[in-house]
């Protein structure tokens, strides 16, 4: 349960040794963005995801993503595919490169990016523009997997390269492989409220050796390998800090038990949900799909239906949850309809809209008891039932 009777949508979770880490960054003055626990973290982190891939450790997800389409080369007058369902932070380093985000729409059933429609977006932009997009970013959205094969086979048969979001998909797995590491590039969040946390943070996940390199270079200022200071490419400030890794460190000792607990809180809504027709907890859609659940989302398939805005059967629950001292949110507000993206290109299905007007996030963090869990579903069906 999170402070006093109020329960949070996810909650930072603290093992308990994430201090041995930071007092040891602390003991050898080692509080820059460069250190053992940098290191260390970044192993872990390799170890974790496998494949053979390489890590980069730095301030946000969102630096991740900037990152990798400074690596590829996006540049002003470049198209960038991206999801549509999703948070901003996905599709705004494509506009910090002065490039156009095109959004494509969801499949119902991961809610994901739809391959069909990523590949009609691609044939129509080479019709349109006389150029292919410059690269793909498709989204594990709340940790589901997409249909990440499909969209590989797509992708690479149009030779353009994959940079997979999976800010929150940290544990999840696509046919056993994980999530982040199909394609050329893979991000991962470590903000506050995601599967484990280093206060603020990401990483990129890259192909090889050479890339990591070269990754770190361009989030180190990019400065060469001088005695004074030479720069002949822009750079950012992008690297974690020595503290922050520190946290990462501790957090992995409890990585499994976060994602077992999140798994246990989605069968959990299941069960206490199941009589209900008014209500759907989404889960893996196959057997192909092993989602971590960072958030569990419901959907109320008979909600009337509104445009561009949270059905009044969703808002009636989230005020009535709100008002129980439960945190529960809509769901993404898909970037196709967001103001700041109006003049972007969008191939739409009307998935997402969908989703958005009927759909709900609920607490899911490892604070979430299994009394909280009982709690927030007996209040659901409170409010519609009466």
């Amino acid at each position: 349960m999170g402070k006093g009777n109020r329960i949070y949508l996810c909650l930072a979770h603290m093992s308990g040794n994430e201090m041995k880490y930071i007092q040891e960054a602390f003991d050898t003055n080692w509080v820059v963005p460069l250190g053992p626990n940098v290191n260390a973290f970044e192993e872990d982190l390799e170890r974790y995801v496998g494949e053979d891939k390489k890590v980069v450790v730095l301030s946000a997800g969102t630096a991740a993503i900037h990152l990798s389409l400074v690596y590829l080369g996006i540049q002003s007058g470049d198209e960038v595919i991206c999801q549509s369902f999703t948070f901003s932070a996905s599709a705004n380093p494509v506009v910090y490169q002065g490039a156009t985000p095109v959004f494509v729409d969801s499949e119902k059933d991961s809610w994901n990016m739809d391959p069909e429609l990523l590949e009609d977006a691609i044939k129509n932009r080479v019709k349109k523009t006389g150029r292919k997009p410059k690269a793909i970013i498709p989204v594990y959205l709340y940790g589901m997997p997409a249909r990440i094969t499909e969209i590989m086979e797509i992708a690479e048969r149009y030779d353009i390269p994959v940079i997979e979001d999976a800010a929150e998909a940290f544990g999840s797995r696509f046919k056993g492989q994980v999530c982040g590491t199909f394609g050329k590039m893979g991000i991962m969040s470590f903000n506050g409220n995601k599967m484990i946390t280093t206060s603020g943070g990401g990483a990129l996940i890259c192909p090889n050796e050479e890339t990591k390199r070269k990754i770190t270079f361009y989030a180190t200022q990019a400065r060469e390998n001088k005695p004074y200071y030479l720069h002949e490419e822009i750079g950012f400030n992008y690297r974690m800090s020595n503290i922050c890794a520190g946290i990462g460190r501790g957090q992995m000792t409890v990585a499994d038990e976060h994602i077992a607990h999140h798994k246990h809180l989605c069968d959990l809504y299941v069960e206490l949900l199941k009589d209900s027709d008014e209500v759907v907890v989404h889960v893996n859609p196959t057997s192909d799909y092993d989602s971590n659940y960072w958030l569990n989302t419901i959907t109320f398939p008979k909600a009337e239906r509104t445009k561009n805005e949270p059905a009044e059967l969703v808002e009636r629950v989230r005020v009535h949850l709100e008002e129980k001292g439960i945190e529960s949110r809509p769901l993404w507000k898909p970037m196709h309809t967001q103001p700041v993206f109006k003049d972007a290109p969008a191939y739409v299905n009307g998935v997402s809209e969908h989703l958005f007007e009927i759909g709900l996030c609920l607490p899911s963090g490892p604070l979430v008891t299994d009394e909280d869990a009982g709690r927030i579903a007996s209040e659901i069906l409170k409010c519609i039932h009466g």
